[in-house]
């Protein structure tokens, strides 16, 4: 099968991925936290490493990383305790996903919190002096950007959003699922107070292992609670970070994957990454350009991306289209993405797009059954 769902996870991982996390529940599987042993302090020391080169890739030290089990319980942590503390005007981009709508559309319902779209002008481009005018209109609590979209790749200017939001007092999140590895960004600045990260997509570790970066001195009450190994006694939450956000065991064989591809991300370096990733994304886009039937999605000269392309073929609808490319071996995602205000606002709601999204192992051969594939529906239409 030719893998273009590279957006949902990343496969396959480098090998390293495979081989340490394998050695770690053969060698070191103790727990952290849990024990002064021999193996306890392995994985311990394991966890603490892959902490820092998170850190060291994200250009922030000074910050805090916190391991979750998914991106999307990293945002829940981070957006049911901002809105506890009582953040109420809450602005996203329209490319945000499910793992941000959902959540802040629970607390919409119970009329807590507000939430207003990021201007975008129809080329794509954030209109940063309308942001100005929306955030003179109604201050700014939260900024929420998606560092890029999981349905068209675009690459947000964040740096540039997060200095007008720091300007009126706003605290800022930036979800990196899709960029976090591949997209250089200097995270330890002080505009960024929140990142998310998912290390089974661009970080190309394991799944079941993702986080958070956040400022030290942020007070974000514990919202999910339990056992952390620290402080038994008491029944309060510690307040010392990671502990108080890190609750029950942990994904320490995820942790292990995460370390190694971390290892091997730094040996190639984010920029290179970036550069073999839009060279692939530049021969998805010239072969489905090739095909009359086909018409990409939210593709702008001027803009950046990561290697996501969406488009909608003439006469297939998107689910009956990802059904045919499954059925001749080429997996794709189709659909909404769960992000159903992205397509709102691109115009591909409800139907959706057939996603196709490369990888730093996407091959000539991956391509070249693509193509057949292509040629064999255009064929038959």
């Amino acid at each position: 099968m030719a893998y273009f769902d590279n957006a949902a996870t990343t496969y396959p991982k480098p090998e390293c991925v495979y081989a340490q996390m394998d050695s770690f529940y053969r060698k070191s599987g103790g727990n952290v936290g849990r024990g002064n042993y021999g193996l306890a302090q392995t994985a311990g020391s394991l966890v603490d490493d892959t902490r820092n080169k998170i850190q060291k890739m994200l250009h922030c030290t000074t910050k805090q990383v916190i391991f979750a089990p998914t991106a999307t319980v990293a945002l829940n942590i981070i957006l049911q305790g901002l809105i506890e503390k009582g953040k109420r005007n809450i602005y996203i981009s329209p490319f945000e996903h499910n793992a941000v709508t959902r959540t802040l559309h629970h607390f919409v319902e119970k009329n807590l919190v507000n939430v207003t779209e990021l201007a975008i002008r129809d080329n794509l481009e954030y209109d940063l002096e309308k942001i100005r005018y929306q955030f003179d209109e109604k201050k700014p609590e939260l900024v929420i950007v998606s560092h890029a979209s999981n349905v068209i790749g675009l690459i947000a200017p964040v740096e540039e959003i997060f200095s007008v939001a720091k300007k009126y007092g706003a605290v800022t999140l930036v979800d990196m699922a899709q960029t976090a590895g591949l997209v250089d960004c200097n995270v330890g600045l002080d505009i960024f107070d929140f990142a998310v990260f998912a290390g089974h997509k661009t970080m190309y570790g394991p799944t079941g292992i993702s986080g958070f970066v956040m400022k030290q001195d942020i007070d974000l009450p514990a919202t999910i609670f339990g056992g952390t190994g620290y402080e038994s006694a008491n029944q309060d939450m510690p307040k010392s970070l990671p502990e108080k956000f890190e609750v029950g065991t942990l994904n320490i064989a995820g942790v292990a994957g995460l370390n190694a591809a971390l290892e091997w991300i730094s040996q190639h370096t984010v920029e290179k990454m970036y550069i073999v990733e839009c060279k692939k994304r530049k021969q998805l886009v010239n072969l489905l350009d090739s095909y009359d039937f086909i018409k990409i999605i939210g593709n702008e000269k001027n803009s950046k991306y990561v290697g996501i392309v969406s488009c909608i073929m003439e006469g297939i609808s998107s689910d009956s289209a990802g059904s045919i490319l499954n059925e001749q071996g080429i997996a794709v995602r189709a659909g909404l993405q769960c992000a159903p205000l992205a397509h709102k606002f691109l115009g591909t709601y409800p139907a959706g797009t057939i996603r196709f999204s490369v990888s730093h192992f996407t091959s000539e051969k991956d391509f070249e059954e693509l193509k057949q594939v292509l040629d064999y529906i255009e064929e038959n239409m």
